[in-house]
């Protein structure tokens, strides 16, 4: 009888809790990690894999995505899946909400998630799970059984939708959002979403931990004022002319606003999504020791680590909040060595060419936002964090250990007989260069385009079965939706 269903051999292991890397065995059974050691036995096992020293990574938690908001969901399901994990990404959160964009109607969730899993279930090839944002004054009502019943603890404010469009300025917010009956998204709104979370919380004291709310902080009002200053000056519509429409100290003023909603409301647990200057990041750690009774996360994008307003490949770099100038960019570095930042994620919004970009192409303005990047976000990581001193057991910490244990996903997040036997493996001495081609997203384009990376995720395990060989596909669709907080 053999005793593994997979032994990985020779791979070098990187753990959250341990600095040292260490050459080891992974065995593997029943979806599970089963033993960790220096010589296992290959006989004890019905297949073997040789890491040949490569880095072995908990599998990514990507707990920003976008699947379904430009393109079909069970198409984006499947290709945006296939692209995580050529990331090395194994479980993917993605956010949804009512309106325009996604399945682009209104109602309760109860009515719409089943629609949701219908498009996904049996049709990723990572695990995955959502985030659903509160819109209307109904959906406040239904978080208790968004958390019981649909397995959806984590809910979400996009801070800036009240008055400010999602490509650009915009007068329409009631048929944006699909608003009825006269209600408003606005700050009295986003502290009723924070009330009726922490009421569930109090009411699940099990499992107040894995119930948060994030939050995507830009100021409306700021950027509608800074928006009609850049058209009116005129000059080139491009990616700093963006990153001017919508100031940092837009992000700076709705993180205040938003902290201290938390505050008022006494919710903990907080979120505070791709942070991308160094007014955000700031503004974010003077509210930390303004309310250190809030348990604030803060999150950064592999986009916003690696790209600028003058690398990123044109208006292809397009996304809320912007690309910054490049000491923005160092900045987000030193604060993220620092340790003041939570996790890294890709924000991946496959938005494919012909919807991407309007007329002229070169007219930020005139393009749509967001895009695809959740296949480079471990090898980003790894590749620039190591550059600049980032531990790799940090990267493990950042991309995967902190995601997991604030999401409620108790089976995934470490190297740790008895999880999930998710990880990547990682060549740290390949040299390679992105191009789009090579992607399995549909996108057909990136802003990284000619990025030069030097690590690879060459292998993807999920609950260990390979789904990703020599940096190829591999088998079946067979993730599975995550009811949160996973029980063992």
């Amino acid at each position: 009888m053999t005793q593994y269903d997979l032994i990985i051999k020779n791979a070098r292991l990187v753990r959250a809790d341990e600095a040292d890397v260490k050459l080891m065995d992974i065995g593997i059974r029943d979806g599970k990690f089963s033993a960790f050691a220096p010589h296992l036995r290959v006989e004890d096992a019905r297949e073997v894999v040789d890491a040949g020293g490569k880095l072995a990574f908990p599998g990514v938690i990507d707990v920003h995505q976008h699947w379904g908001i430009y393109n079909d969901l069970r198409e984006d399901a499947v290709s945006e899946s296939r692209a995580s994990a050529q990331g090395g990404v194994t479980t993917g959160l993605t956010y949804m909400r009512t309106g325009q964009y996604y399945l682009n109607r209104s109602g309760p969730y109860a009515d719409l998630m089943p629609e949701v899993l219908q498009a996904t279930e049996g049709h990723s090839h990572i695990d995955f799970g959502f985030h659903l944002a509160p819109i209307e004054r109904e959906h406040i009502d239904e978080i208790p059984s968004i958390i019981d019943d649909l397995g959806v603890p984590s809910f979400k404010i996009f801070m800036f939708y009240g008055g400010h469009g999602l490509h650009g300025r915009s007068a329409g917010q009631d048929s944006f959002l699909m608003l009825r009956d006269g209600q408003r998204y606005d700050y009295a709104h986003f502290e009723f979403v924070m009330r009726g979370i922490q009421q569930a919380r109090e009411e699940r004291p099990d499992i107040a931990d894995a119930i948060s709310l994030s939050l995507h902080c830009e100021t409306a009002e700021i950027m509608r004022a800074y928006s009609e200053i850049v058209e009116l000056r005129g000059g080139a519509r491009d990616l700093a002319a963006y990153s001017d429409s919508r100031p940092p100290h837009s992000e700076g003023l709705a993180i205040t606003i938003a902290s201290y909603l938390a505050h008022e409301t006494t919710l903990p647990t907080i979120n505070l999504l791709h942070l991308s200057s160094r007014k955000a990041i700031e503004a974010a750690m003077m509210m930390q020791s303004t309310f250190p009774h809030i348990d604030f996360r803060r999150e950064v994008t592999i986009g916003h680590l690696v790209a600028d307003i003058s690398t990123a490949t044109g208006t292809a770099g397009k996304v809320n909040p912007p690309l910054r100038p490049r000491e923005d960019v160092e900045a987000l570095w030193e604060h993220l060595l620092a340790g003041h930042f939570s996790w890294v994620t890709s924000d991946h919004a496959c938005c494919r060419e012909e919807m991407k970009f309007g007329d002229p192409r070169n007219d930020v303005f005139a393009a749509k936002s967001g895009f695809g990047g959740a296949e480079y976000l471990l090898p980003a990581l790894v590749s620039e964090g190591r550059r600049r001193g980032l531990p790799m057991h940090k990267v493990a910490e950042l991309t995967s250990t902190t995601p997991a244990a604030r999401f409620g996903l108790t089976t995934k997040g470490q190297l740790q007989v008895g999880l999930d036997a998710d990880l990547a493996l990682v060549d740290d001495d390949a040299s390679w260069t992105i191009t789009a081609e090579e992607s399995a997203s549909t996108q057909e384009y990136t802003p990284f385009e000619g990025f030069e990376l030097t690590a690879k995720v060459t292998d993807t395990f999920l609950r260990g079965r390979t789904i990703l060989r020599g940096g190829e596909i591999m088998g079946v669709a067979e993730g599975r939706y995550l009811h949160r907080p996973t029980s063992r």
